[in-house]
């Protein structure tokens, strides 16, 4: 493995762009190195969330090495199209988040609008509820506020993380060793 400092981007955005529509790897490296941050700058202000930021990153230079030779240096610059690429999958994944908001929150009202007469079904939702609390009592001061983070809060592993000042991975096993013990303690197959 070599500590070798990157080469300078010597070749324009367009000349790498049509380098890398003939499969030139290292211009791809040289066009990412020179564009990323801009691109990330867009999506993060749009999206204002690290880890789909990333995401959109690379999803964005992967479209740009898989089409490159649709770029047609007439009709703008390397980084203007790039960065219209970046918006517009910024745009769609935020449409799409709304959408997707919105059905839940339309479900949601649907089944708050169903009324339950079902003595029965209420007695044993009843049960579980006081069940659910008792077990959560037993698990971890840790494990519990992480659980309780993401799935009684509907926060995502990265957000878990961030409330609870700890690293991802330290969040994901919580959850994932508290309800492992949770379903232990209430005899769930």
């Amino acid at each position: 493995m070599s500590d070798a400092v990157p080469e300078p981007v010597t070749a324009a955005p367009e000349e790498l762009l049509r380098r890398i529509a003939g499969g030139d790897e290292r211009a791809f490296e040289q066009f990412y190195d020179c564009l990323a941050p801009r691109v990330y700058g867009l999506v993060r202000r749009l999206l204002r969330d690290e880890a789909q930021s990333e995401e959109i990153l690379q999803e964005v230079f992967v479209q740009a090495w898989q089409h490159a030779a649709r770029f047609d240096p007439a009709r703008g610059s390397a980084a203007g199209w790039l960065l219209t690429l970046a918006h517009r999958r910024t745009v769609d994944r935020i449409r799409s988040s709304q959408a997707s908001r919105e059905r839940d929150l339309r479900m949601g009202l649907q089944e708050i609008g169903t009324e339950y007469n079902d003595v029965e079904e209420n007695a044993i939702l009843h049960d579980e509820s006081r069940r659910i609390v008792q077990a959560l009592k037993r698990l971890s001061e840790a494990q519990r506020a992480a659980i309780e983070l993401a799935y009684f809060g509907g926060y995502t592993h990265h957000e878990v993380a961030d409330l609870l000042k700890i690293p991802v991975g330290t969040a994901k096993t919580r959850i994932r060793d508290g309800m492992i013990k949770l379903r232990d303690l209430m005899g769930v197959a």
